[in-house]
């Protein structure tokens, strides 16, 4: 166990609050699968309970492995696995998988194994490595706009336009953290008011496509379009139906909550244990778990922040900036889902709510993120040998001085 810390570089910080969100996530995940483990098996929640631990083991052995590479060999893997992730993004919308009678053409099933994966989790981490490789590679060069559009443009609106018909609420997302990070890249402000404008006129262009043609995009368009449109009137919906419980439930909380495992709304949220997690939390812990979650993330948010400002290359700064904002934004809209500031949109809770696709991509980032921390430590400890054999040395010193 020794020998398996000392092989743990960068930030510690980063780590704990990693490992602490997982550790406790074990709670609310056993708590809310009850009403999943009546629905689909004989209502014992153990299975779900030992899933959920194979798939946080094997994300933070995802974790340990990708923060022991060296960052900057993420310049070339982003090269070579954007082309990759378009494909698989091409073959899971045109597949048209269904997930217990509903469509779900935002995964694709694992062979051999019998488990499903949102390929659209690994096209965001890849695609936002490759739009900070290009950035740092133009950081002493003028940006252009026509320069720009085949290098950067392109495979950004390949990735978000093979995204959006099955996951709008991905492609938000993953849109804004784009333009975070090229704004933060020095990329200019009034070239992203055009990217902004043709994104805004291409996705209403997209709407009224779908609504004109429903047969044309058979897959969770509707879906995503009623959840807007219901976010603004008083129609009644599924999703009002979990945001009414998801509010009972935080409601019902108060300061201490009701106890550990003694949630009952969790019988009633369809998706207690992944969109809706965080309702649960409060309904058991009160507001103490509720402030209590938003601590671990804002110290994680913290500690990215720190790595970002640490890294000697602008690479290193945008890829922390790139792959670890992300993992706090898609925090904060759970979370704001869960009281009504945003639509429903399907993002779980990073390293809480249970699924393998959410906890493998938030552990690969961070081991990015902790690729970056690692190296910077590396150069302080080499400079500090240097200078400690510098002053072991008196002789050389007195020479150089004469």
């Amino acid at each position: 166990m020794i020998s398996i810390f000392s092989r743990i570089k960068g930030d510690k910080m980063i780590w704990a609050s990693a490992a602490l969100l997982a550790i406790f996530s074990f709670l609310p995940v056993y708590s809310s699968s009850s009403n999943l483990a009546y629905l689909y098996g004989d209502g014992s929640t153990f299975p779900y309970l030992v899933n959920h631990f194979i798939y946080l083991f094997l994300g933070f052995v995802i974790m340990f492995f990708i923060h022991k590479v060296p960052y900057h060999y993420f310049v070339g893997l982003s090269i070579l696995m954007l082309p990759l992730l378009i494909l698989l993004l091409i073959f899971t919308v045109s597949q048209g998988m269904v997930i217990d009678g509903a469509n779900a053409s935002r995964w694709i099933s694992i062979p051999f194994i019998n488990k499903t994966f949102q390929t659209s989790t690994l096209a965001s981490v890849v695609l936002l490595a490759y739009v900070a490789r290009y950035l740092a590679k133009m950081k002493d060069q003028t940006f252009t706009f026509k320069q720009s559009i085949i290098p950067l443009w392109l495979p950004v609106a390949a990735v978000l336009g093979l995204i959006l018909p099955a996951n709008f609420s991905t492609t938000a997302i993953l849109f804004f953290m784009v333009l975070v990070l090229t704004f933060i890249g020095g990329y200019p402000w009034k070239y992203l008011m055009i990217i902004i404008g043709t994104g805004i006129v291409c996705l209403a262009l997209f709407m009224l496509t779908a609504k004109a043609f429903p047969g044309l995009f058979p897959n969770r368009v509707d879906t995503w379009i009623s959840r807007i449109e219901t976010f603004t009137n008083d129609e009644v919906t599924e999703a009002d139906y979990q945001i009414e419980k998801a509010k009972i439930a935080i409601a019902s909380g108060g300061v201490t909550g009701k106890g550990i495992g003694k949630s009952v709304q969790r019988n009633f949220l369809p998706q207690s244990s992944s969109d809706f997690i965080y309702a649960i939390i409060v309904e058991e812990m009160g507001l103490i778990g509720a402030f209590g979650v938003m601590l671990a993330y804002l110290m994680l948010f913290f500690r990215i922040i720190i790595v970002a400002t640490k890294a000697n290359t602008v690479f290193g700064k945008l890829l922390t900036i790139g792959v670890g904002l992300p993992i706090i934004f898609q925090a904060l809209v759970n979370m704001a889902v869960a009281v009504e500031l945003f639509p429903v949109t399907g993002q779980t809770l990073p390293l809480i709510s249970s699924g393998g696709s959410s906890i493998w991509m938030t552990c690969l980032s961070l081991g990015m993120v902790l690729s970056v921390s690692a190296k910077r430590q590396e150069e302080i400890q080499k400079e500090e040998s240097e200078t400690l054999v510098d002053e072991e040395n008196p002789l050389e010193i007195l020479s150089e001085a004469i």
